[in-house]
């Protein structure tokens, strides 16, 4: 009777807890919240989470911590974490810490027992009344609009901050997963160290996001080099320095990361039935996530695997689109979470 009653105060909350950032979706109002995966520490007290938090990586006294609490899909900091969450749900439902909603929430498809129960618990400590993991490439399919439900093969890469997701799904199941723990901070952390060794400048991860946003890109679409300005530390002056970055480089520079995610499509590939194969071919590679916007990235998956590669409408939001239509239908939500 208890659970009833918190039932009709709750609501029910779809959670897209990323390494880069979290999306909150809310049953009835869609999408309430999309903010960075920081949270600032002082003296083991979170002061700032979020938007806040992100401003202050990089730029902060020592006696003050910005961080993100997951590392590469998964929980590395649990108290952390449980506060993040503690943060969005309390922010969803404007401070009101009486309510205990239904929360179902997207986590990257090779995550162990272990780190399943980290979710659970963080979630569990922010005052949730029921939990539900849904494996990321099937909040995503469902996300982008797939017919998951069908006796067909569907295939859905989903590029994240920290993981690559590619999945092969058919009647509301994962037939064939692979995870690769990497992802758009990799990239990031690729283009640092290219201009660390090339140029000698030393930059910040927010500039690396930045110049992998302008002038980044996977495959060579146009005869246009595209160039930017950037500003960062010399490492042998030691004084602050601006320099012009152009888009080969840092192809060049993020080639390994973008060749890690292409072979695990291709693995994928090798792996999927014969017969869910065939719809695949006809139906194309669906593309979701940040890692998604490279440009060129599709256009260098269709040069490699000769199939069509459809990029998602609105990537960064297809998991926690996902996530949230499956609040509404219990059966599903319970067939498709792990």
């Amino acid at each position: 009777m208890f659970h009833k009653i918190l039932g009709w105060f709750s609501n029910d909350l779809a959670i897209d807890l990323g390494t880069a950032n979290t999306l909150v979706f809310a049953k009835g109002k869609g999408i309430v919240c999309n903010e960075p995966s920081v949270v600032a520490i002082q003296k083991d007290k979170v002061i700032a989470v979020g938007k806040e938090a992100q401003k202050m990586l990089g730029r902060t006294p020592a006696n003050i911590i910005a961080m993100r609490p997951l590392k590469e899909g998964v929980i590395a900091d649990f108290d952390k974490t449980g506060e993040l969450l503690k943060y969005f749900i309390r922010k969803v439902h404007n401070r009101k810490s009486f309510i205990s909603p239904r929360i179902a929430i997207g986590v990257p498809s090779g995550i162990t027992q272990v780190e399943q129960r980290a979710v659970k618990d963080a979630a569990q400590a922010s005052g949730a009344r029921e939990i539900y993991l849904i494996e990321e490439p099937m909040a995503a399919a469902l996300g982008v609009g797939l017919p998951i439900g069908e006796p067909s093969g569907n295939m859905i890469v989903d590029i994240g901050g920290g993981t690559t997701d590619v999945a092969v799904i058919s009647l509301h199941g994962v037939v064939y997963s692979k995870a690769v723990r990497m992802g758009g901070d990799k990239m990031d952390e690729d283009i640092v160290n290219h201009i660390k060794s090339k140029e000698r400048i030393l930059i910040g991860d927010r500039t690396a996001e930045l110049i992998k946003r302008e002038i980044g890109s996977a495959y060579k679409v146009d005869d246009e080099n595209r160039s930017m300005n950037i500003k960062g530390r010399d490492l042998v002056s030691g004084i602050p320095k601006t320099i012009t970055i152009y888009e080969d480089e840092i192809r060049d520079a993020i080639s390994e990361t973008i060749t890690v995610i292409l072979n695990a499509i291709k693995v994928a590939l090798e792996n999927t039935p014969p017969e869910l194969a065939s719809d695949i071919v006809d139906r194309g590679i669906v593309l979701a996530g940040g890692g998604a916007l490279v440009r060129g990235l599709d256009s260098l998956i269709r040069n490699e695997t000769a199939l069509p590669v459809i990029v998602a409408e609105e990537p960064l939001l297809a998991v926690v689109n996902g996530v949230g239509q499956v609040l509404d239908d219990l059966d599903i939500l319970k067939r498709v979470s792990i």
